[in-house]
């Protein structure tokens, strides 16, 4: 069990060259025949890793790479009249076959754009505290899982691994990206969860919010592009439509399944106390596997 903000052992994929390692995914630049690195591309690896608490969990959740990316191919498809996504090409490495994709190399945006149609996390605390989330006031009387009104940009900071998101003023945001980018960054990630839930409601699932993330090619031409993953568990809380009831916190498709079970009394494991997680018991990989799994086959139609 590692700190999530370790960096992890790689594939050795011949005619690619390692460039970075986060919590979740792996980059990698393509060599050309003349043994120069593509300077336009990047080959972008789903791992199977999973993090929670800020600690890299042990055993790796089977086919979660690959979940990730076919639900970001086919959310792609679904986008595709709202933004260019990044994607290049899926003829990839076999070594790496079905979780990985050939990507446009952009200039990403240093701000988290996030966005939320229902009420719950960190944009509850705000709402308690406040009346308001990033500056938006809201209704009175909403509670966690309330659907809001209409979505709203919450954005945070893009904070190094191993430091926490802060979330980000209006005065903020346009400081950062300037003020016609920052208009154009909070009206696509509201029509992209917006877009999200027109589609996944009807297919039983509710999109609470998403994160997503931009970029800009770096001669500057064209406007934002859609990159990373797009509306997957890892990046959205999924909620089961059929089990909605606002007033306390909703079963989800995502990682809260381990959460849950680290504080758990099975688990042992007391998390102030700082020392590491234990690894994950055959169960826990298990459902988890499924939950993924579940939430790509309702999505999309399609057996996983």
């Amino acid at each position: 069990m590692t700190d999530a903000s370790a960096t992890t052992s790689q594939v050795e994929l011949p005619g690619y060259e390692h460039v970075y390692s986060g919590k979740v995914r792996d980059l990698y630049a393509p060599v050309g025949p003349d043994g120069e690195v593509v300077p336009d591309q990047l080959l972008l690896v789903a791992s199977n890793r999973l993090s929670a608490y800020d600690w890299m969990m042990s055993p790796e959740i089977p086919d979660k790479g690959a979940v990730l990316t076919r639900l970001s191919l086919w959310w792609f498809d679904q986008l595709s009249d709202l933004v260019p996504n990044h994607v290049v090409s899926t003829d990839v490495p076999e070594a790496v076959a079905g979780r990985a994709v050939l990507v446009r190399k952009l200039e990403m945006l240093k701000v988290e754009a996030i966005a939320r149609a229902y009420l719950t996390g960190g944009g509850l605390e705000e709402y308690a505290a406040k009346g308001s989330v990033s500056g938006v006031t809201l209704p009175e009387g909403l509670v966690d899982g309330s659907k809001l009104p209409e979505p709203v940009f919450t954005p945070t900071t893009k904070a190094p691994v191993g430091e926490h998101d802060l979330p980000m003023s209006p005065a903020e945001v346009d400081a950062e990206l300037g003020p016609e980018v920052a208009a154009e960054v909070s009206r696509l990630t509201r029509a992209i969860l917006a877009r999200g839930n027109e589609i996944a409601a009807g297919r039983g699932i509710l999109i609470a919010d998403t994160k997503v993330e931009f970029g800009i090619a770096p001669d500057g031409s064209g406007g934002l592009v859609l990159a990373d993953e797009v509306l997957t568990p890892d990046s959205s809380r999924f909620w089961p439509a059929e089990l909605w009831e606002p007033g306390h916190p909703q079963p989800s498709y995502d990682k809260q399944f381990v959460r849950d079970w680290l504080t758990s009394s099975e688990s042992g494991w007391d998390r102030k106390a700082g020392g590491p997680p234990p690894e994950l018991p055959a169960h826990v990989v298990e459902q988890t596997r499924a939950k993924y799994v579940e939430a790509y086959e309702r999505l999309t139609g399609e057996t996983f």
